[in-house]
C-alpha cells in the first residue's frame, strides 16, 4: 500500500495500480489503523470510521463542527495521495482514527 502511495504521489498512476491489482490478486488486505487514549483509567481504541463507539454521534458532531472551524480558518487537507475520489478522501480524512481519538 505504501508503494502504491508512493507512485500515486509522484503522479504514476499505472504503477500505482499495478501495486493495487497485484495486492488484490494476492488475496492481502491492509490492516486498519488503530488510535487509542486513556480517559480517566478507561482506554478508547478507535479504527477509521469507526461506528461502535458508544458516544460517536457525539463524537462526529464535535468532528464536524471542528472540520468547519478549520475550513473557515483556511485549512486544506492534504488530499493528494492515493484515491481518486476527492469525496471519499475527504470523509476518509475527517474519519480517520487520530480524529476520532
Amino acid at each position: 500500500v505504501l508503494l502504491s502511495n508512493i507512485y500515486a504521489t509522484v503522479g504514476m498512476w499505472d504503477d500505482a495500480e499495478k501495486v493495487r491489482k497485484m495486492i488484490g490478486s494476492k488475496g492481502l488486505k491492509k490492516q486498519p489503523g488503530c488510535s487509542s487514549i486513556e480517559i480517566k483509567n478507561k482506554v478508547h481504541e478507535f479504527f477509521v470510521g469507526d461506528e461502535l463507539h458508544l458516544q460517536k454521534e457525539e463524537i462526529y458532531a464535535e468532528l464536524g463542527k471542528l472540520s468547519i472551524q478549520m475550513e473557515e480558518a483556511g485549512y486544506v487537507a492534504g488530499t493528494n495521495v492515493g484515491l481518486d475520489d476527492l469525496e471519499e478522501k475527504n470523509c476518509l480524512l475527517l474519519h480517520h482514527s487520530e480524529k476520532l481519538a
